[in-house]
Formats: structure tokens, sequence, C-alpha cells
């Protein structure tokens, strides 16, 4: 039991059937014709060669298979990753150079170590300091750079830029050297992508063609422009015509490589080691949990974190750069019938023939075809629906999406990663730093407790009951100390206070100091301090401590218990 806790394999794999194997090995040979041409394209993304794409999905999806707790999380490159790895190696070091790529595997393997220390210590709870709206909002905005980045490709110019607007000005710059046949190629391409999205399964349909057949034609829509493209390139020359062509790829299986352990490297990739760790780890476990659920299936956070870890340090040693779980393959690997994480070994197996036999024939590919793909893969994570719905929610959601949007586009990815971290928590501080206290009173002929704002309730001018809705620490402490003092100043008539504790899930130090002010505070003006409804865990901490010796009032099992006994 405790071996198969760190290896999951252990437990689906004693349950292996061929029908299973069968299951599994379609679902992999569909999910290969995806990510061949997608390893490619986000391997550009990310300033490398494009067999860094291949190599990055090989070992690291063999390693998520033993590791990996998803029986359908496809691991590898994915866009939002790429752009963040391009975005730290750049300001390090120069793209093209071989300094770049063994940076890009230090990179790999810091993110590794990192998540799987967290694994190991059971830190998957570190996912929580970032909030889904702030999340959403940063991939929204990393959409849009990446989408943009990619338009150099389309319009076969140089632009360089690590935010929107710099991008975009660049684009301009360059515009008039913009190599029509390349341009052809690129809206071709682009276009022909979104129509196979949007318009290719509505067609077959029609026709009459099978779910099965359609869903396969729809998934290969990529590799069929791939090849279209690349044939169109050979056939009439275009790359002497000025089309930047992928060319030379090896062929052969991913190399052993080694990171650099350089101090001086190693400290400048240290930050966004972490960020990559953290924005990896929270969107594959949401695909990881997203998809479990549709199947009853259970996800072990940290030893996600540990399955993620060992991918990292896979792909830093076999010539990769940092992966993590990505959604579209996920999905395709999920609607293809994928049973357990040996589907994504299968396609670890068919992308290594890929780089052992096929990348002679991507000499040819023109990376204007890589582009649309990236392209029409990262619109889709664009989701503006995200402001609505924070607006018409909360001001400070809208607040922290906005600025995270507007901080991502303006100064990058790296800012607008770190501001998402530091408003999800600063989001978190400002909303528990004020939580809602309720004053409350008896409904008539219950035992039941409800807001005197909100119901038609019983109240005794002597007793102020009061409901927190939040758990007590240092970030609040105050505000508790505060709204007391103000409720119970002014009014002569009271004589007790009754905090019910029904939603207090914990009192920290701060708060328990707080909570002996307030007790003293209010022995001055002859009122006593009760307690009620304190849970278990909380009051097993306050038994043996100074505040209940000196609480001038009692602790009670039910607010009703605590009414009757002062009346």
């Amino acid at each position: 039991m405790s071996l198969a806790r760190y290896l999951p394999i252990l437990t689906w794999g004693k349950d292996y059937t061929r029908e299973t194997l069968s299951n599994d090995l379609i679902a992999a040979v569909i999910v290969t014709i995806m990510l061949i041409p997608q390893s490619l394209a986000y391997a550009l993304l990310a300033g490398l060669p494009p067999e860094a794409g291949l190599y990055a999905s090989i070992a690291p999806i063999i390693l998520y298979t033993v590791f990996g707790t998803s029986r359908v999380l496809a691991v590898g490159p994915v866009a939002v990753v790429s752009l963040m790895t391009a975005a730290a190696l750049s300001n390090i070091v120069e793209q093209g150079t071989m300094g770049y790529a063994v940076a890009a595997l230090s990179l790999a393997a810091l993110s590794g170590i990192m998540l799987l220390v967290m694994g190991l210590f059971r830190m998957g709870f570190v996912a929580n300091f970032l909030s889904h709206p702030v999340i959403s909002g940063f991939i929204t905005a990393s959409g849009i750079i990446i989408a943009a980045s990619q338009l150099k490709h389309i319009l076969g110019i140089d632009a360089h830029g690590h935010n929107l607007l710099d991008l975009v000005l660049s684009l301009f710059q360059h515009l008039p050297e913009t190599n029509v046949i390349t341009a052809v190629i690129g809206v071709f391409a682009t276009a022909f992508l979104f129509w196979v999205r949007k318009g290719l399964k509505p067609l077959l349909q029609k026709l009459g063609v099978g779910a099965t057949m359609t869903g396969v034609a729809v998934k290969a829509g990529p590799v069929f422009v791939v090849v279209a493209t690349t044939l169109a390139v050979w056939l009439f020359g275009l790359g002497d015509q000025g089309v930047k062509i992928v060319g030379d790829v090896p062929q052969s299986l991913p190399p052993l490589t080694l990171p650099s352990f350089s101090p001086s490297l190693l400290g400048q990739l240290l930050l966004p080691a972490f960020l990559i760790s953290l924005i990896g780890f929270v969107e594959s476990i949401s695909v990881a949990q997203t998809l479990a659920a549709k199947k009853r299936q259970r996800i072990d956070p940290d030893q996600e974190l540990i399955g993620l870890g060992a991918a990292n340090i896979g792909a830093a040693f076999t010539g990769g750069f940092p992966v993590t779980g990505g959604f579209s393959r996920s999905v395709v690997n999920f609607d293809a019938g994928a049973q357990t994480p040996a589907a994504g070994a299968f396609t670890a197996i068919g992308l290594a023939i890929a780089a052992l036999a096929l990348t002679p024939l991507i000499f040819f590919l023109p990376k204007a075809t890589l582009a649309a793909t990236i392209i029409v893969a990262v619109l889709s994570l664009v989701d503006f629906s995200i402001l609505k719905r924070a607006w018409e929610y909360s001001l400070a959601d809208f607040s922290a999406v906005l600025a995270t949007i507007v901080l991502t586009l303006a100064m990058g990815v790296d800012v607008g990663v770190s501001a998402g971290v530091v408003l999800s928590v600063l989001l978190h501080l400002y909303k528990t730093s004020r939580p809602h206290i309720a004053e409350v009173g008896l409904i008539e002929g219950t035992e039941h407790f409800r807001n005197i704002n909100r119901h038609e309730v019983q109240t005794d001018p002597r007793v102020v009951s009061l409901r927190v809705d939040e758990s007590l620490y240092f970030a609040n402490a105050r505000f508790l100390e505060d709204f007391i003092q103000n409720r119970v100043a002014g009014d002569k008539n009271v004589r007790h206070v009754i905090l019910q504790c029904s939603a207090v899930n914990d009192i920290d130090l701060s708060a328990l100091e707080s909570l002996e002010m307030i007790n003293t505070r209010l022995e001055e003006m002859d009122v006593c301090l009760h307690l009620s409804e304190v849970k278990g865990p909380v009051m097993d901490r306050l038994r043996d401590q100074h505040f209940l010796k000196t609480l001038t009032g009692n602790v009670y099992l039910s607010q009703f218990d605590a009414l009757n006994c002062i009346n």
C-alpha cells in the first residue's frame, strides 16, 4: 500500500486487460497524430529547435505514466508554459545558442525538483494561492500574447517583444518586409485549421460519416495542413523564395543531456522555475480533476506534484524543456477512449518512432504552418467572459482579473503571473480581513438563530448574539475587536455578548490575544463574554489557555443553550 501510494502504476496495472489495451492503443494513435505538429510548434514558441518538442513529449509522458494518478492526463509541452519558458530564458541567454538550450534543460530540472519536493512534503495546497478568476485572466492575456508573437512567422518577418505593446510596434515596423508567399501559406493554414475546428464536423455528419471517423478527421486536421504545406514548399521550391522552413531535424531518439549547475544561472532561473511550476501544476490539476470527475475517479494532488516533477526531470535529461498536463490533448485522450496512463506510454512510443523515422519528411515544413497551429490552439484559451462574470459577481474579483490581464499584456507573462499570485493572496487577505459578522436572534418556535436584518426574530436588549462567519486570524482579529467595541459601547442595556463560533474553523495566536482583549474590555464595561458552538479542534486548542480561565462568561454547546442559561 505504501509503495502504491508513490507508484500508482501498481494500482491500475494489476487490473490491466486486453480490452483496456485495445482502448489505450486507439487513443494513443489519435493523440500521437495530434501531438506531432503540436510538439514541433510549442518548441518553436519556446525558442528551441523543433526536435526539442518531440523530445519533451517522450520521456516525460513515460515517467508520468509511472508516477501520475490521472488515467487520461497527457503530459508534454503546452502553450502557456512554453511562452513562460521563452520569456524567462531570453532575458538571460541569447535565443538560438547552445547556452539557450542548456538553460531550458536547467529550467526544466529546477521546475521538476520544486514539484517533486512539494509533492513529497504534501504541499498540493499551494495551488490554492492562485484564484481561478486570476488564472483565467492570466491565461487569456497569455493567449493573446502567444497569438501575436506568432504573426511574425505567418508574415515571414522578424519581430520581437515580450509584451503585447512591444510585439505590435515591432510587427508594424517590419510589416513592409512581409513575404507574400509565406503570408498566403500562413493565412491558408490558419483559416483551414479554424474551419476544421468549427465546420468540418457538421459537414461530415451531414454526409453521413460515423462519429468515430468524424472525430479522427477533426483531430487529424493539423496533420493534413502540415502535409499539404510541406508538399507545396517542396514541389514549388518555395524555400528558395524566402519561405522559412524547419530544415534539418535530427533523426534520433531523445539524447541524454545534462542541465547546467552554474550557481549564477540557477539563481536567475529560480523565480521563473517556481512560477512555471505553479502555473503548470494549477493548469494540470484542473484538467485532471475535471476529466476524473466524469468517470468518478480520484486525483491525488500531492502525487500529481510528484508525477509532474518526475516528468520535468525526465525532460531535463532528454533534451526537452518544462512540461505539464495539457488541456486539449488530455480532452482528446479522454474522448478517444483512453482507460489508463498506459495510453500515454503508447503515445510516447509513437512519438519516438516519429523522431526516428519521420523527421526527414518535415525538412520543408514551413514555420508559418506551425505558427498557425499555435494560433488556433491558443485562441481557444482566450475567454473575456470572465470579466463580465467577475463584474456581475464581485468588484474585488473583477479588479484582480482586470489587473492581471492588463499587467500581463503590458509588461509580459513574468510580471503578469507574479502579479496574479500577489493579487490572489491580497484578494484572500482583503476578503477574510473583513469577515461577515451577523447579529442574530431566535426564530420564534424554533432553536434556530438568524440574521436580525434578514429575518423576523426574537431578541433580548440585554444580550448581543454575534455569529462570526470566518476563521479568526491575525488579519481579521482587530476587525472583530472594533466591531464588538462599536456595537456594545453605545448601548447601556447590554450585559452579555455571545460569540456564535459555528463558522470558526481556527483561531490563531493573534486572534486569541484579541479575544483576551475583548474579554477584558467587556469586563470593564460590566459585560460578560460567552462562546457557543465552538468546534472540537478549536476547543482542543483553547482548553488549556489562559483565555478560558479568565473568560467572564461560559462556553455553551449551542446558541440556544447559551440564551436559555443567560435568561
